[in-house]
């Protein structure tokens, strides 16, 4: 299976609810952040060969029809090159409130604790991490980072091929330039900064003894992954 979507958009763009929201109309299944958590044994292997030079997109997204959020959107422009006819979606919001978000959250010192001497710390640091150092905590540093990184998607990806898509546009636009119809069901709001917090909180008190296991951190992922899934589109009574 080839790569029909990619998401070009940083993480905490609202990428968990177009996961669900692609995988809603047709265009599933959706990689991202979770979904390689919940699969780390399989998936760590891969993404360290894509560290290391040795990119094989065709086995990292081996069954899945679209990515969004990272590990993918850091390699945005590799993907772009070997899947020529995929759509590409650039999630975006205010640099500011991102900042605020992502600063709670994925790029958290908490977050950086939590994994650090885990097996999936060096994943982590050259897939999300990288271009930051020890500027990641300096608003006006990462805002303007944000900018460069959505003018750079919007300068090299051609017009009729690029949607520029906030959470907030809902399923006209994005219905639109996928060309399938809009579904009855309301656009789905998961993965909030405060439901993140939470699980963060609940996760660095578990681990303040001991590291969870690769298996240990998948098991939770799919826990998660189900919840959400669940969340975002109820099942009717």
């Amino acid at each position: 299976m080839s790569l029909k979507v990619i998401g070009a958009g940083l993480g905490r763009t609202g990428t968990m609810s177009l996961k669900f929201a692609l995988e809603h109309i047709g265009f599933g299944p959706c990689y991202h952040m979770i979904e390689f958590m919940a699969h780390i044994p399989r998936d760590l292997p891969r993404w360290l060969d894509v560290i290391d030079g040795r990119p094989d997109w065709d086995a990292v997204f081996d069954g899945y029809a679209a990515s969004v959020d990272y590990p993918g959107c850091t390699y945005w422009r590799g993907l772009v090159a070997k899947w020529p006819d995929a759509k590409v979606i650039l999630t975006t919001r205010d640099p500011d409130s991102w900042f605020e978000s992502a600063n709670e959250t994925v790029l958290s010192s908490r977050m950086r604790e939590m994994l650090a001497k885990t097996p999936i710390e060096r994943f982590m640091n050259a897939t999300v991490n990288q271009d930051f150092g020890d500027r990641i905590d300096d608003r006006a540093f990462m805002t303007d980072y944000f900018r460069r990184w959505n003018e750079a998607v919007i300068a090299e990806v051609p017009a009729d091929r690029l949607l520029v898509f906030q959470a907030k546009d809902g399923w006209q636009p994005l219905c639109d330039f996928l060309g399938v119809p809009v579904p009855p069901e309301p656009y789905p709001r998961v993965n909030s900064r405060e439901a993140m917090n939470q699980r963060i909180s609940q996760q660095v008190h578990q681990t303040r003894t001991t590291a969870p296991s690769p298996e240990e951190m998948a098991e939770m992922s799919r826990a998660r992954l189900a919840a959400m899934r669940e969340m975002a589109f109820p099942k009717s009574a």
